[in-house]
């Protein structure tokens, strides 16, 4: 973060600005804008808990950066505000149940059939940025984009954009779940917003009874280990046995419990066309995207979020979609196909794959003769 000059902006004037950057960033193509202050103190605390029971998995970087990540001013010396944003990311004419119901199908988080919003999200960030400067001057300021130990939602929650929902998924009750969040931290002495403080859930528990693996281990309290999102994405080896068959056809992230969630009829479509589906994603079929070789996965991904798992991550989150789909002698010979991959990783749920192949088939079999 820059030194900034002497700020000897009055209360007005400050609360002027504020109302200005909430302007600048609606015309920026962020659906909402909240300011808050960095104290953190009581999601710090449920953040230690979370980590102490293991269930960030593999996600070592959730505490490697120790108190960094919610102290925003140990992450970048001079902060005292956030201004904290959202962007609706869901394209018009993409349906999602409906492709979660056709199992030859392969479902992408709806957030990935896109471009990354990485970049698009910093870039508006840093024409916010920029406008602050032409009213202000010089001032200290970083923007971020899920790039760096950042408490994104709890962050969102103190700005008011929006409150902890049971599967821990920022709940707006204009917007669902949706929706992408960014931050620039600034040493701007702004105004700031009221917290989201009251919570709408009420008895509703859809999205713990519709997670397919049982993930939501208690309100607010995802354990990662069992999330198909981080099955599909984080986990860097092999997808434990017990949830192969619950992925189903998930093979790059998972939905559920957002597209349950009562808010969600809410829902803005996104005017982002970088955000519209790429290669037929949202409806592609299984058995398409298994025959991509790595020089086309690599081509088709570029500038996606998908790329960051790489090839190998891909064909094994895929033949475990294809071990769930109905038995056809083209899944078989499609998975016959990548038996010998060079890849153990790939080979071992490939071979999985086809034991489920073999089953469905004994079962048509035996069906057929009866």
């Amino acid at each position: 973060m820059p030194s900034s000059t002497t700020f000897s902006l009055s209360s007005n004037e400050l609360l002027r600005l504020a109302n200005l950057i909430k302007t600048w960033g609606r015309e920026l193509g962020f659906q909402q804008v909240g300011i808050t202050d960095t104290q953190l103190a009581a999601h710090e605390a449920h953040l230690n808990s979370w980590l102490e029971q293991g269930y960030h998995g593999e996600m070592g970087f959730m505490q490697k950066h120790g108190t960094k990540r919610t102290r925003p001013e140990e992450l970048e010396p001079g902060t005292r505000r956030v201004v904290s944003v959202r962007m609706d990311y869901l394209p018009a004419e993409v349906e999602s149940a409906k492709v979660l119901g056709q199992p030859q199908r392969a479902y992408v988080s709806r957030y990935a059939l896109g471009r990354d919003y990485h970049k698009l999200m910093r870039k508006r960030l840093a024409q916010l940025a920029k406008k602050i400067e032409q009213e202000v001057g010089d001032f200290g300021y970083r923007a971020f984009v899920d790039s760096a130990p950042v408490m994104e939602r709890a962050l969102a929650q103190k700005a008011g954009l929006g409150w902890f929902g049971k599967n821990a998924m920022l709940l707006n009750p204009k917007a669902g779940s949706l929706f992408f969040l960014g931050e620039l931290y600034t040493d701007l002495p702004l105004p700031v917003d009221e917290p989201f403080e009251h919570e709408h859930c009420g008895s509703c528990s859809a999205c713990r009874t519709a997670c397919p693996t049982g993930a939501i281990v208690d309100d607010k309290v995802v354990d990662s280990r069992k999330c198909i999102s981080y099955l599909t994405i984080e986990l860097h080896g092999a997808i434990p046995l017990e949830f192969r068959r619950a992925m189903g056809n998930r093979v790059y992230g998972c939905d559920d419990c957002q597209l349950v969630c009562p808010f969600t009829r809410f829902t803005r479509i996104t005017q982002e066309a970088d955000f519209a589906p790429r290669h037929d994603l949202d409806r592609a079929d299984l058995l398409s995207l298994f025959a991509w070789g790595e020089e086309e996965f690599l081509d088709k991904t570029a500038g996606s979020p998908i790329r960051r798992i790489g090839y190998e991550r891909w064909l094994r989150n895929i033949a475990v979609g294809l071990g769930n789909a109905p038995w056809s002698e083209a899944v078989e010979a499609a998975l016959w196909a990548r038996r010998a991959y060079p890849s153990e990783l790939v080979r071992e749920h490939v071979t999985w794959a086809l034991d489920e192949q073999r089953l469905k088939r004994h079962a048509r079999i035996t069906s057929d003769a009866s």
